[in-house]
């Protein structure tokens, strides 16, 4: 197969050192040494909240430093001051500054993020599944057809997206995170519920473990006991963070020959690439991850935000899904940023959203015309808003489902009052008078 090939000897690809540093490492940075000494400090106190983790390819390849702090890439990886409300800032900023100890800062840490809504949509309360007479907590079924598997080996990435909704995963607090590392309870789940047709396996990033792990979670699906399981999707920011892992990480072609099993088997295999700006296609590495991810027959989809200080413009989009094309990549989503950690900072009201969107689709062919939104990933389910229109002299948002707990309410058109502040589902009225929205006695909106 081509992507097969000696990638190194073809493309001059050396294998490269995985360095990361985390928050404890900030003032080890080499990059950040031109910052002012005030500026670094900010840094450490929202590094002490929310979480960290940085390698130095995204430092040396993906950050424009003559631009910081305005280089999007910077935005993404590197926390800033107003990621936190003022008060929490403070409240962390003094004690850092009275020389604490570890434990001190960990209890405050953990009390600032009880009022950053860690798992939003119900994660906790109603997704968890049960087998046997008990929960699986390392996995979701929100929707009918599709679970979501979280592996124990892959509840890290090769960095930290700042705006991530999947921040609790992260912060060292098991009461806040979802695992599970039995593949016998997970394929056992599966083969119980033939309604299913797609495993997603989340995280965290699975493309953080190693290959032989996700062989023996995802190689038994071969098997005619899970033939109902016809789409296996990977999320992954792997293609950004660390294309490596696709080309000369040591067990890279093995994961490649298990993405081809797979196809070969008759799964549809999709990596959901997450994409938050057309930079991160840009590197030759990148591209030849990708090149080599398509050649096993697996469909790379990308999905991502739209995020303040980073993507929130319609040229950005426009030239990212461009760009996702030209690469053989399926543009899938354009996502309303959750209503979780440090959305204050990147939240950017439907209105405006809605408009970045049409802004962006009027730029490009059919081809990138794939991508659905702005969608929200709420309680009852994934929400898009449509349009804004006037209706009988009311100004209303004309919003659907593309997904919902109910699938009765798929595809679903409904309306809310035009609010021109509003940044998410449950911050919306219904229009025409009516007391609710048609969904609420089933399920409420957050």
């Amino acid at each position: 197969m081509e992507y097969a090939r000696d990638a190194r000897r073809l493309h001059a690809v050396e294998p490269r050192k995985f360095k990361v540093y985390t928050h404890h490492q900030l003032d080890q940075i080499p990059a950040l040494a031109g910052l002012p000494a005030e500026q670094r400090f900010e840094m450490q106190v929202v590094a002490n909240v929310l979480p960290f983790r940085v390698n130095e390819y995204v430092i040396e390849d993906l950050i424009d430093w003559d631009r910081v702090p305005d280089d999007p890439i910077f935005q993404l990886v590197f926390p800033q001051r107003d990621m936190l409300a003022p008060e929490s800032f403070s409240r962390m900023a003094d004690l850092l500054r009275g020389d604490p100890s570890r434990a001190e800062v960990r209890a405050l840490a953990t009390e600032l993020r009880g009022d950053l809504n860690p798992h939003p949509a119900g994660q906790m309360e109603l997704n968890v599944p049960r087998l046997d007479d008990e929960t699986v907590d390392g996995l979701q079924h929100k929707y009918r057809e599709t679970v979501l598997f979280f592996p124990s080996q892959g509840q890290v990435c090769h960095s930290y997206c700042t705006f991530c909704f999947r921040w609790a995963q992260f912060v060292g607090d098991k009461e806040l995170r979802f695992a599970l590392g039995e593949a016998d309870k997970l394929h056992r789940y599966l083969a119980a519920h033939p309604e299913l047709s797609d495993l997603l396996v989340t995280g965290g990033d699975p493309m953080v473990m190693k290959t032989h792990h996700l062989e023996g979670y995802l190689d038994a699906l071969t098997q005619p006991a899970y033939d109902h399981i016809q789409t296996i999707r990977i999320g992954t920011k792997a293609l950004t963070f660390w294309p490596y892992r696709f080309v000369s990480d040591a067990d890279a072609d093995d994961l490649l020959r298990l993405l081809e099993r797979l196809v070969r088997a008759g799964k549809h295999v999709a990596l959901m690439a997450h994409y938050n700006h057309w930079r991160e296609l840009e590197t030759p590495i990148a591209r030849e991850a990708i090149r080599r991810v398509r050649a096993t027959g697996a469909v790379v989809r990308a999905q991502g935000p739209l995020l303040r200080h980073i993507n929130d413009d319609a040229d950005t989009w426009a030239r990212l899904w461009e760009t996702q094309v030209r690469l053989g990549i399926v543009p899938y989503y354009m996502f309303v940023e959750r209503d979780t950690g440090a959305r204050r900072y990147f939240e950017v009201p439907l209105a405006r959203a809605w408009e970045i969107y049409r802004g962006a689709i009027k730029q490009v062919s059919g081809l990138g015309r794939t991508a659905r939104g702005p969608s929200m990933s709420a309680n009852p389910g994934k929400v898009e808003v449509q349009g804004v229109t006037e209706i009988g002299g009311e100004k209303v948002f004309v919003l659907r489902f593309i997904q919902g707990r109910n699938a009765d309410w798929v595809q679903r058109p409904f309306f809310a009052r035009y609010d021109e502040t509003a940044t998410w589902l449950n911050q919306l009225q219904p229009a025409f008078g009516e007391p609710k929205f048609f969904f609420e006695d089933e399920m409420p909106l957050r």
